[in-house]
């Protein structure tokens, strides 16, 4: 056994531990060691009668996972929840969003839209997100009070947004934010180039070449729609993914988002190119925009994780709802209910996630020396009852209502269903009466 420190900060005795790595692998009677935020043992219940420990957290009717990573998002825009439900993509972007976000979005619906969707996400077992909205630096800061694990994407379009005028200045923004967080072990930074269709060459160029000087991820939504690609073939000859190869944009780097249209080309490009590519599914249906076919991706050993989108297109922040709905859709699109089993939607939610982030050396798994990012799921409920294979009661019986118990970094976040580190009746307040004046269209500031 690993030699363990005279007194250990934690020690987790949940009834089952999936540690995703190998995959698969379901183990039962044996606990969790974490000291100073690293996991640094898995082993045996019987063997941790002698250990000290500061805290011992007995969890018996209980499965621990890695906490579940959410790889795409817009974690203001839960303040837009529901505001323009039941149209399709560009109707809902164009004439409703956008024009929200035009009149509303600032540095304080930013700040406070990012704390409602942090709280929701810690709720549900979430430990590490993916965020692509404006104002990155507000949203980085709201993730570093809750302490909690986030990739921002700053927003990099050729047209004024809020908080940039143009790209240079998204651009020049960002990347001051990079050079303020690159020594934080929470937060990591992106280029976030909106779509091909909103950024032009010129700038694509300009994202490419200073990602690859700095070694940064580029998150971007690619092939999300059928008429997306269609309008690219008219204007350019091209289907997005070619023009991007031919911008150099296609490399283990790119997270591409959504990728619902593919054809035989498309799987080459991104298997020989190694692009990390992020599924969307429960926001794909309700906008219906697509279906990934995720069996032909993993077919070809492409990575696919797991992403919510934003709540105003959901609409919630669920990962363990969005597994099922993965799941379930994969099954429906192949043909084939082995498509996706249990284990491979986990895997998905999880390692695959930490992968797609450059994060896959620190979290995604319960392996010794990664950080304890960590969710406890109750497995005692009636609908989980008889529970005879812990993660397809997961899959398949689970949602958010479950989870219990959420560490970061062997910090508690989330304790018997209770949050640790934000105060959610403040958020709810300033939330309802955002939301009363976006009704009304009140435009006074308070």
């Amino acid at each position: 056994m690993t030699t363990l420190p005279d007194e250990l900060d934690l020690l987790i005795l949940p009834r089952w531990i999936v540690p995703v790595v190998p995959r698969g692998l379901v183990l039962e009677q044996h606990a969790i060691a974490v000291h100073q935020g690293r996991i640094i043992a898995l082993l045996p219940t019987d063997k941790t009668h002698e250990l000290n420990v500061r805290e011992r957290r007995e969890l018996p009717d209980h499965l621990l996972i890695p906490g579940l990573v959410n790889t795409h998002g817009h974690a203001a825009m839960s303040l837009f929840r529901g505001l323009a439900d039941d149209l399709p993509l560009m109707s809902w972007l164009t004439d409703h969003i956008w024009p929200a976000e035009g009149r509303w979005v600032n540095p304080d619906f930013v700040r406070l839209g990012t704390e409602l969707a942090i709280a929701e996400m810690l709720q549900g077992g979430t430990t590490c997100f993916a965020d692509m909205y404006f104002y990155p630096d507000i949203a980085a800061a709201a993730a570093m009070d809750a302490g909690i694990r986030a990739q921002l994407a700053f927003p990099v379009i050729d047209n004024p947004i809020p908080g940039a005028r143009d790209s240079a200045e998204g651009i020049a923004k960002g990347l001051k934010l990079h050079d303020e967080t690159r020594h934080n072990e929470l937060i990591s930074v992106a280029f976030g180039p909106h779509a091909p269709y909103t950024v032009g060459d010129e700038t694509l160029t300009r994202v490419r070449t200073l990602a690859d000087e700095l070694d940064l991820p580029i998150h971007m939504h690619i092939h999300e729609t059928a008429f997306e690609v269609e309008e690219a073939v008219r204007l350019t000859g091209m289907r997005p993914l070619q023009r991007l190869q031919q911008l150099g944009l296609l490399s283990p780097r790119l997270q591409a988002v959504h990728v619902t249209q593919v054809n035989d080309d498309d799987l080459r490009l991104l298997s020989e190119h190694g692009v990390q590519v992020i599924h969307c599914p429960e926001s794909n249906m309700k906008l219906a925009s697509g279906a990934m076919p995720v069996k032909r991706l993993l077919d070809q050993q492409i990575n696919v994780a797991l992403g919510t989108d934003g709540a105003a297109s959901n609409n919630d922040l669920d990962m363990l709802g969005e597994m099922r709905s993965a799941a379930f859709l994969a099954k429906l699109i192949a043909g084939d209910p082995t498509a996706l089993d249990a284990h491979a939607a986990l895997h998905m939610a999880t390692l695959a996630g930490a992968q797609a982030l450059g994060l896959a050396e620190e979290t995604g798994s319960l392996e010794i020396g990664k950080f304890a990012d960590l969710a406890a799921i109750d497995l005692s409920g009636l609908a989980q009852q008889p529970t005879y294979e812990p993660v397809s009661q997961l899959l398949y019986t689970c949602n958010a209502a479950q989870v219990s118990d959420v560490w970061v970094a062997g910090k508690q976040k989330l304790l018997a269903g209770k949050l640790c580190s934000l105060d959610i009746g403040p958020i709810l307040q300033q939330a309802s009466e955002l939301a009363t004046r976006i009704r009304k269209g009140d435009t006074h500031e308070s």
